[in-house]
C-alpha cells in the first residue's frame, strides 16, 4: 500500500480524489494548503500537488520538497499547454495530470512514478565515467567520490541514458521507458528533467559532458 499525500484546496476535487485513490488501495492523507502539506511529508511515498493553492502556491511547495528530499511529485494543473506546466517541472515535479482529473490516469501516473523509486539491477560493478560513478546495484551516483542526491525520475533517466553510452534516444523513447507515457507524450517532461539532472552531475551544465543534446532528435550519454 503506497502512502499518498494529496494537497488540493478545492474540497470537491480533494474529496473525490481521496475516495478514488483509497478505493484503488492507497493510503491517502489529504490537506488543503501547502503549509499543511509540508508538515505532513514524513512517511509519504508520493505527493499529488495542486499548483494553484491559496497562500503558499504549488511551485513554492514543490521547490521546498525538492530542497529537502527526493519524494516523487505529481502536479495537478488546469491546462497542459500552460506555462505553469513548464514552471512546475522546472521546480522539480516528476509528472503532471491535467484537470479535471481522471482517477484512472492519476492512478497510472502514481504507480509509474513509484516504480522509478527502487529498481536495482543485478549488476554488481560500479561504472565509472570520468568523475561520475554509477552503481546500478545500490542506485547510488557519485561525483568526485561524493554521493549525489537524485529524485527517482532523475535517477531513472540517468540509468536509461547511461545503459548504452553514445546511443541516441529520442524524447519519445525516453517518455516511454522512463515515464511510461504512450504515444504523443509531453517532451517537456524530458527536457525539464535533463535540465535538473545536468545541474547536479555536470561541472558546467551549459557545456554538458555526460548528458548531451542531439539536436532535432533527443539525448545521449557521452561520448566522454
Amino acid at each position: 500500500m503506497s502512502r499518498v499525500l494529496l494537497i488540493e484546496d478545492d474540497q470537491a476535487v480533494r474529496d473525490g480524489l481521496e475516495l478514488a485513490l483509497t478505493r484503488q488501495g492507497h493510503a491517502v492523507r489529504a490537506v488543503e494548503t501547502g503549509e499543511q502539506g509540508l508538515g505532513k511529508l514524513a512517511g509519504t511515498d508520493v505527493v499529488v500537488l495542486d499548483l494553484m493553492l491559496p497562500g503558499m502556491d504549488g511551485f513554492e511547495v514543490c521547490r521546498r520538497i525538492r530542497a529537502t528530499g527526493n519524494l516523487p511529485i505529481i502536479m495537478l494543473t488546469a491546462r497542459s499547454d500552460d506555462m505553469d506546466v513548464v514552471a512546475g517541472l522546472e521546480a522539480g515535479a516528476d509528472d503532471y495530470v491535467v484537470k479535471p482529473v481522471q482517477p484512472r490516469v492519476l492512478e497510472a501516473r502514481i504507480r509509474a512514478v513509484l516504480r522509478r523509486v527502487g529498481e536495482p539491477t543485478q549488476q554488481t560493478d560500479a561504472e565509472e565515467y570520468g568523475a561520475l560513478t554509477i552503481d546500478r546495484a545500490s542506485l547510488v551516483v557519485r561525483k568526485d567520490g561524493e554521493p549525489i542526491s537524485l529524485a527517482p525520475t532523475e535517477m531513472r533517466l540517468l540509468l536509461e541514458l547511461s545503459s548504452a553510452p553514445g546511443r541516441v534516444l529520442s524524447r519519445q523513447q525516453l517518455l516511454e521507458s522512463v515515464w511510461e507515457h504512450g504515444y504523443l507524450g509531453d517532451s517537456r517532461l524530458v527536457d525539464a528533467c535533463v535540465q535538473r539532472l545536468r545541474a547536479k552531475i555536470e561541472s558546467d551544465p551549459a557545456a554538458p559532458r555526460y548528458i548531451q543534446t542531439v539536436r532535432g532528435f533527443g539525448y545521449r550519454f557521452g561520448p566522454l
